[in-house]
């Protein structure tokens, strides 16, 4: 049986919700919904990589920070970052000062405007990935997230794993894991209806 959080408004929503307020806001809003834009989606890259070993609250508390400290994660930019701009991020108390975190989104800006060149965006390769199935709740992984996973280490990106993408995946759109009974599941899933992935 999937639990459910009552929230104050007596919706039902994903359990997880019950943790902070601010979990709230962001599963009703963002989470689960189609995202084709390159920004937000290199952004949500960097961030789950970030999360890896943490809570996805401790990077979502410092979301604004790790926007502004990574110039609102533009890939051009953060391409060019050398290695004072790394000695600037390991000092910045706003995000989440660790070297190999850093250095591997640096890396992945990088590996990023590579594959934009060959697929004309981000969100034609990532929604290349899209399960033709839908999973079922509340899994960790995928055949889909390993696939990706698997393609984008092997175009020299760096932590990114079969988790962290499937966390990604669910997070974008990708997959719709809201719980069933969750009053957003539908939500997301009309928000997918209406949305025509980029090729």
């Amino acid at each position: 049986m999937v639990e459910l959080y009552t929230g104050p408004d007596g919706q039902d929503r994903c359990k997880w919700c019950a943790a902070t307020p601010a979990y709230v806001t962001y599963h009703d809003t963002e989470w689960g919904y189609p995202v084709a834009n390159d920004r937000r989606l290199f952004e949500k890259l960097c961030l789950e990589s970030f999360q890896s070993g943490l809570s996805w609250l401790t990077i979502l508390n410092k979301r604004d920070n790790f926007r502004a400290a990574f110039d609102n994660f533009d890939i051009h930019k953060m391409a060019a970052y050398g290695p004072s701009d790394v000695n600037r991020l390991l000092g910045d108390e706003g995000i989440v000062r660790h070297r190999g975190k850093i250095e591997a989104v640096i890396n992945n800006a990088a590996r990023c405007i590579d594959l934009t060149g060959e697929f004309g965006s981000l969100a034609a390769y990532v929604w290349s990935y899209e399960p033709k199935v839908a999973p079922a709740h509340g899994l960790a992984t995928h055949p889909a997230s390993l696939a990706m996973s698997k393609n984008l280490k092997k175009r020299g990106w760096k932590f990114v794993g079969p988790t962290t993408v499937y966390a990604f995946m669910q997070a974008m759109g990708l997959v719709n894991d809201h719980a069933p009974g969750c009053a957003f599941r539908a939500k997301a899933a009309a928000a997918r209806a209406g949305f025509t992935p980029p090729n």
